[in-house]
């Protein structure tokens, strides 16, 4: 079989390739790389580790993109024998006040819950706009904690709280439970501003990848029933959003597949076959509804679509088709092209792309970001 014998070499130069301290750790790592990966695709999914394993996923996957490669667990592996332990969480940021694991569905579901971050020091008078991060993981993998990085920049200018939404990730739950737990955490976020000093009336909501995805869906399903659920006790609530920021999030289920990828989109085992319960193919209609470009309308949230080239995870194209759609529905859509981006750019490096956005739909400041390519080269952490 070429094809493994191909993807077995490569993961054991890029093994082999980094400092390590002694033979035994680097023979250590080869093995393990490839016992792990049974389909020879050259990444792991949770699925493929053992359950044990499996706590220390999110720190492995560092791009956020569902999968661990090769490279990812030589890393780790490597911080592990350097620091002797698991990395210590970090610490809060400063300047910021964080709430954290507050339920929002009236259920004791950890995975139904949210962190709440707040500046300690405001800068506006009024109540304060909200940002509602959404997690990426390909609906199968990661957690809240890591909207922190996203996020808490734009909470320490004073002049945005935020929330980082957990949700029942497609091992518990698949399709539509995602969205029923996100527009659950909207209408939390709403009925419990006044307490918090939040104005509930501004929502953005902001995700990566999957959590892109799920941010689009909230940003083009304010005005239908379908989709809300029935999750909590604010359904008197509203789960629309003022605007959208889509980082390299999936748009379009029915086409995903059609684009090059190392994920086979349309196979059993692909994330968004595990999120809707089977393959892409043999669920046509939920994988029409779970897909934002099937939503589009003139009423829609004004959307920031945030999307590299060279994505090898989420094709580019998703994200041309979710701009083009929304424009030709007649609402507001943006499109920052990355030249050369792959999947999962850096936190910090967002903020300087995601703030004008955000200030001018949520303050009222500048005028609306307009379409535009940038050279990853020129975004900070590369």
């Amino acid at each position: 079989m070429p094809s493994k014998i191909l993807t077995l070499t490569l993961a054991t130069i890029l093994v082999a390739a980094l400092p390590w301290t002694a033979s035994a750790q680097d023979d250590r790592a080869q093995r393990q790389f490839q016992r792990l990966d049974r389909n020879g695709d050259g990444s792991l999914t949770p699925d493929e580790l053992p359950p044990r394993a499996r706590q220390n996923f999110r720190r492995a996957d560092t791009n956020d993109d569902g999968v661990i490669s090769a490279r990812e667990l030589a890393k780790l592996l490597q911080r592990r024998q350097d620091q002797g332990s698991p990395k210590a969480p970090k610490p809060t940021p400063s300047g910021i006040s964080i709430t954290s694991d507050i339920p929002y569905a009236g259920t004791t579901n950890t995975r139904q819950t949210l962190d709440l971050l707040i500046p300690e020091q405001r800068s506006v008078s009024t109540p304060l706009p909200v940002i509602a991060f959404i997690h990426g993981g390909g609906w199968r993998a990661g957690d809240k904690s890591t909207g922190m990085t996203r996020v808490a920049g734009l909470v320490q200018t004073g002049r945005y709280a935020a929330v980082s939404i957990a949700y029942r990730l497609s091992d518990e739950a698949t399709w539509p439970a995602q969205i029923h737990d996100c527009k659950a955490a909207i209408r939390w976020i709403r009925a419990n501003a006044d307490a918090h000093g939040l104005d509930g009336n501004l929502i953005a909501t902001y995700g990566t990848s999957a959590g892109g995805h799920l941010a689009a869906m909230l940003g083009v399903t304010g005005d239908t029933d379908e989709l809300d659920g029935s999750l909590g006790d604010h359904t008197d609530q509203s789960s629309a959003v003022t605007c959208v920021v889509d980082c390299w999030g999936p748009s379009d289920l029915l086409d995903i597949g059609n684009h090059p990828s190392r994920i086979d989109h349309n196979a059993s085992g692909s994330p968004e076959s595990l999120l809707l319960g089977g393959p892409i193919p043999q669920m046509q209609d939920l994988a029409r509804q779970a897909s934002p470009v099937a939503w589009a309308s003139a009423a829609d949230a004004p959307h920031l679509i945030i999307h590299g080239t060279n994505d090898r995870s989420v094709p580019f194209p998703q994200s041309v088709a979710l701009h083009d759609t929304l424009e030709a529905a007649g609402a507001s859509a943006a499109l920052l092209t990355v030249d050369g981006g792959e999947h999962g750019m850096p936190g910090p490096s967002m903020q300087p792309l995601v703030r004008p956005f955000l200030d001018h739909h949520l303050h009222g400041l500048g005028n609306a970001p307009a379409d535009a390519t940038i050279p990853a080269a020129a975004l900070s952490g590369r």
